[in-house]
């Protein structure tokens, strides 16, 4: 699946999609995704919004509307996070739904703008499930002009932002302990005011394991969302990146504990949850065994 802007070539599939995925999701609102409200969406919407759709095998499976966020919102833990940005609108093929697209949308938006904003019918239960599942919490309601049904404004804050290593031996993860923490993780973290992932990563490895990698022998490998350990429920976007030297002699620095390398049972056990998903991944691609 890729995610990529909208097209006008993409009008009509569109809104096929949408009117199917609002009739759908919308069973309480009599004439639901057909009418003016089409019309709004034709002329008004797909004009203006920042539209993304997702499309596997040449076919637009999902729609993303992007609008300018309320409020500048910022958490102050990252350089790249964005203003924020209110999510118009998401709607997912009714035959593709279940499977991820929707969550990859929404994380999308995230990459794009950090904190996001948007509103729900308190009548669909199953989209206000998802969103609780993703880590939105509800900041006001209202009642919706046009339909007289209760609408909840949702919000969740930027997910933090970092960049991870994969660095492996014989099919073991190395992995990384700070002082103080029983936790194991990816070697890297944060990023400071300027710097690209790869120019963070490098830094870190250096800070971190006394390694010199290059940033420019970084490549990236793929992106995890995650909840963030330790962080009350706050979401974690890390970049992953292979590349560097195989040969390493790991200095431990300054807050560094210890560090080691897990095999993907010790992974899921001793390391952070985005563990999980970077292990599915590497055994995925045959980095690691099964």
């Amino acid at each position: 699946m890729i995610i990529r802007p909208y097209r006008a070539s993409d009008q009509d599939v569109v809104i096929d999609l949408w009117s199917r995925a609002v009739r759908r999701a919308h069973p309480f609102i009599e004439g639901e995704g057909e009418g003016e409200r089409a019309r709004i969406l034709r002329e008004v919407y797909l004009v203006q919004a920042d539209n993304w759709v997702a499309e596997r095998d040449g076919t637009v499976i999902g729609l993303l509307g992007l609008l300018p966020g309320e409020h500048g919102e910022h958490s102050g833990d990252g350089p790249d996070e964005g203003p924020g940005a209110e999510v118009g609108g998401l709607f997912v093929a009714p035959e593709a739904q279940g499977g991820g697209i929707g969550r990859q949308l929404l994380e999308h938006a995230a990459a794009l703008h950090g904190a996001l904003t948007l509103e729900v019918f308190e009548a669909n239960d199953r989209a206000r499930c998802f969103y609780a599942h993703l880590g939105f919490t509800e900041r006001v309601r209202r009642i919706d002009e046009r339909t007289g049904h209760p609408l909840i404004a949702l919000e969740r804050v930027a997910p933090l932002r970092s960049v991870g290593w994969l660095h492996l031996r014989e099919g073991r993860l190395l992995s990384v302990r700070t002082r103080g923490n029983d936790t194991f993780y990816l070697p890297g973290g944060k990023y400071e005011p300027g710097e690209t992932a790869r120019e963070a990563l490098s830094r870190e490895l250096s800070e971190e394991l006394g390694l010199a990698v290059p940033a420019e022998e970084l490549s990236e490998a793929f992106v995890i969302h995650a909840v963030a350990h330790g962080k009350n429920g706050r979401r974690l976007h890390m970049t992953c990146f292979t590349g560097g030297p195989q040969d390493i002699a790991p200095i431990p620095g300054r807050e560094i504990a210890e560090y080691a390398w897990f095999d993907g049972r010790e992974a899921r056990e001793r390391c952070a949850p985005a563990h999980a998903q970077v292990v599915a991944r590497l055994v995925a691609q045959g980095r690691m065994p099964a």
